[in-house]
């Protein structure tokens, strides 16, 4: 019986990863590490800015300028207020779900603030927001979302959890929860569906169709 259904927020509830991953392959080359919207799609999408970086700093050799994370929100967080819209048809889905609702992200509570109140979608979670700032480790691994169904009182097993990610996929599952990923992102290739399917999720592509899959028991 489903308790709780949480959600991932960028890509899932706010149509952020094409603005967002244009501006971190743009920032990434411009720092000396040659990376295309494509490549930061496939590589990044589910992680934290802090691992991304670890990540591109091991593999290059050398630590990336002092002042690249926070180009990277300030030219991320620009590119929002100017083009930032909500998933298509997810607002319809949260008026049509009966379970309570959180969001469990990879960003910081500052970004999910910004980017849920510029879409609108902020009332729909009464400030239900967990970041994955505030657990040992984020995405894959589970801490994220059992750190949100602890602190809404939810048994792992009562929550769904709605992702887009294959990190986040993982997460899920790790957890013990059951996990519906989205694969109708613009920014996502032919074959996400099947990776999703892949990773433990149950795969969908139409937003509209959320309430129906998570049910109403």
């Amino acid at each position: 019986m489903t308790a709780l259904v949480i959600f991932d927020c960028d890509g899932v509830l706010v149509d952020s990863e094409p603005i967002a991953n244009r501006v971190l392959a743009e920032t990434l080359s411009s720092a000396g590490y040659p990376c295309t919207f494509a490549e930061s799609v496939e590589r990044f999408v589910g992680h934290n800015l802090e691992s991304i970086m670890i990540m591109v700093e091991a593999e290059r050799g050398q630590e990336l300028p002092p002042d690249f994370a926070r180009r990277v929100q300030a030219e991320t967080f620009e590119a929002f207020r100017r083009k930032l819209r909500p998933v298509p048809e997810i607002g319809t889905a949260l008026d049509r779900i009966t379970h309570p609702v959180c969001v469990a992200s990879s960003g910081t509570i500052e970004k999910m603030t910004l980017t849920l109140g510029l879409t609108g979608l902020m009332p729909y979670f009464d400030g239900r927001l967990f970041s994955a700032r505030s657990v040992p480790r984020g995405k894959p691994h589970p801490d994220l979302f059992l750190y949100a169904a602890h602190h809404t009182g939810v048994a792992p097993a009562a929550c769904v959890v709605v992702e887009d990610s294959i990190p986040g996929t993982r997460a899920g599952r790790a957890a013990g929860m059951r996990v519906l990923g989205y694969a109708g992102g613009t920014h996502v290739g032919r074959d996400h569906g099947a990776r999703l399917a892949a990773a433990g999720a149950e795969v969908f592509t139409d937003m509209a169709a959320l309430p129906a899959l998570i049910g109403t028991d």
